[in-house]
């Protein structure tokens, strides 16, 4: 089990918590929970009701959707959609190998933005840079 000095390294490298100061991901490094996955095992299915997001630490995992499949690795957060919107998981996401990820969960996640503003600007600022992408012109 990682101590909370550790678990803040993991999470600063995170992008959706770039903007959050050390001190709030101390704080929020306590609400973690750490799970092993298996190669193969899944950590999120499609369609599937859950309030929690995972952070990966090591290994990589594959995301599924039916019109798409990504590779992740550490500092990827995959969940995030449904902790911010809670609807039906919109992908699967199995692990490829030996998988450390943390568990945040919505409940967790909301007391965390309600206590430190600065844990919400960096999901916006990161929710902003995923649909800038989506919507740029394609490379040439």
């Amino acid at each position: 089990m990682l101590v909370t000095v550790e678990r803040v390294a993991h999470l600063r490298h995170v992008d959706l918590f770039a903007a959050t100061p050390d001190r709030v991901l101390a704080g929020l490094a306590t609400a973690l929970d750490e799970v092993e996955f298996a190669a193969g095992e899944v950590l999120i299915r499609e369609g599937a009701v859950e309030d929690w997001l995972f952070v990966v630490v090591t290994g990589d995992v594959e995301v599924v959707r039916s019109d798409r499949q990504v590779r992740l690795g550490p500092g990827s957060v995959v969940g995030e959609l449904e902790v911010l919107d809670p609807q039906a998981r919109s992908a699967t996401v199995t692990a490829l190998g030996s998988v450390l990820a943390f568990r945040l969960s919505r409940a967790a996640f909301t007391e965390a933005v309600r206590a430190r503003p600065e844990v919400a600007l960096g999901v916006i600022t990161e929710l902003v840079r995923r649909i800038r992408e989506i919507h740029a012109p394609p490379a040439r």
